[in-house]
């Protein structure tokens, strides 16, 4: 079963970002010696969703998925690539043109070979998403010919991917899973957006939220979560931190960028292929970054 995005939702993205931003940004104007930094990152805020907007059609149809090319018989045969495919996984009302430029960064990587997924903005159920993920990665491992993949989800997407792989068995498929903003604890932002059910279930204490508290011993995918300390989305900030006696995680600070903008900014973009060429399930990745600093 395709999960599909809907232009229908394009407006209601944009209502519900600058929902949550311009009061930010006026409470900022506000308040007398506010942060420098606050003000800027609201502002990229502001731009990178306008591009967003620009973009959000040419993303709204399902990737088109091709095998890769056999060669001829008689070629001579080279190394296969030990780095298994990287998936992208889109945020809340969103699809795969949001991440354009990660796309390009992690393609140019050596070759990687990526691909996105869209789920349905009409998707009201994070258990039921992760499954259709994980009936999406088998297809994606029976084409390619790799046992496993490495995942970076944006925000809603990342908490999606988080469900499939420590509670539906997906940590056989997942080696490593990136995520970029996305509510590990729940976020208590907007509340108004409570009227959709799978928002709900971002929310602190809900049932998926309780169920990720649950032990998972001896899950084998490595997390990776990146939290910007001007993240609008995420309240408390630290909820974008995977904090979990049984997984195996590392949490990279992102100093001076917002929500929208850590699927877009090149640095953040640099930290996740050094993520996902240290991170090995079951070890620290010491290599990988501490925290990035956004000019």
């Amino acid at each position: 079963m395709p999960m599909t995005g809907a232009h229908p939702f394009r407006q209601l993205s944009a209502i519900s970002q600058l929902g949550w931003l311009l009061p930010k940004l006026a409470k900022a104007k506000r308040v007398k010696g506010i942060s420098l930094a606050l003000l800027k990152a609201t502002a990229l805020e502001l731009t990178i969703l306008t591009g967003h907007l620009l973009l959000y059609p040419s993303g709204m149809a399902q990737e088109r998925r091709t095998p890769p090319l056999q060669p001829p018989p008689d070629a001579p045969r080279l190394p296969p690539d030990a780095r298994p495919p990287v998936l992208l996984l889109h945020g809340f009302i969103d699809n795969r043109s949001v991440f354009v430029l990660l796309r390009r960064a992690l393609a140019k990587d050596g070759g990687r070979r990526v691909e996105s997924l869209n789920y349905s903005p009409l998707t009201c159920d994070i258990h039921t998403a992760a499954e259709l993920l994980g009936r999406h990665i088998e297809e994606l491992c029976e084409r390619t010919g790799h046992a496993r993949v490495d995942i970076v989800g944006h925000s809603l997407g990342g908490l999606i991917a988080r469900y499939y792989a420590q509670r539906l068995g997906g940590d056989v498929r997942v080696r490593t899973l990136v995520t970029l903003g996305t509510p590990h604890t729940g976020t208590r932002v907007a509340p108004l957006a409570d009227a959709h059910p799978i928002v709900r279930q971002m929310r602190p204490g809900s049932a998926v939220i309780e169920e990720l508290k649950e032990p998972a011993p001896g899950c084998r995918t490595h997390f990776v979560s990146f939290w910007s300390d001007l993240d609008q989305i995420m309240d408390p900030l630290e909820t974008a931190c995977v904090d979990h006696p049984d997984l195996t995680a590392q949490n990279i600070r992102v100093t001076g960028i917002g929500h929208l903008a850590l699927p877009v900014h090149p640095a953040v973009a640099n930290g996740i292929i050094q993520a996902l060429d240290l991170a090995h399930p079951g070890t620290d990745a010491k290599g990988a970054p501490g925290g990035l600093t956004v000019a």
